[in-house]
């Protein structure tokens, strides 16, 4: 298979790409982490997260660390965060481009003190 999987990641409390935002890629049927990877300045990840040889069809995890992202930005965060790890589960079935967009903050709907 030819195809690729991509992700953009939108930090909505700040308006920005999240940057340093680490994930994970996990071929559900067996557990096997494909690709562990952290976002760029643009919220995206240098290339690809999975293409080639490896994109095979299946169900595959995409695990967002987000609450380590805002911890390591400076958020102060209660001790259950609104988000901690994001998984976002996905079907792959046949050649093509696949992209995962998300977006994220650290504040639920009724505490949100956006500006």
């Amino acid at each position: 298979m030819t195809g690729r999987l991509t992700t953009h990641v939108l930090d909505t409390s700040t308006g920005r790409p999240a940057a340093g935002l680490a994930l994970t890629l996990t071929r559900v049927a067996d557990g096997v982490v494909l690709a562990e990877r952290t976002t760029n300045a643009d919220g995206r990840v240098d290339g690809p997260i999975l293409e080639g040889e490896a994109f095979r069809p299946g169900v595959y995890e995409l695990a967002f660390h987000v609450g380590d992202y805002f911890r390591r930005g400076g958020v102060t965060l209660p001790p259950t965060p609104f988000l901690d790890v994001v998984p976002v589960r996905f079907g792959l079935s046949e050649d093509g481009h696949y992209h995962v967009p998300l977006l994220v903050s650290p504040y639920g709907y009724s505490t949100y003190r956006g500006s």
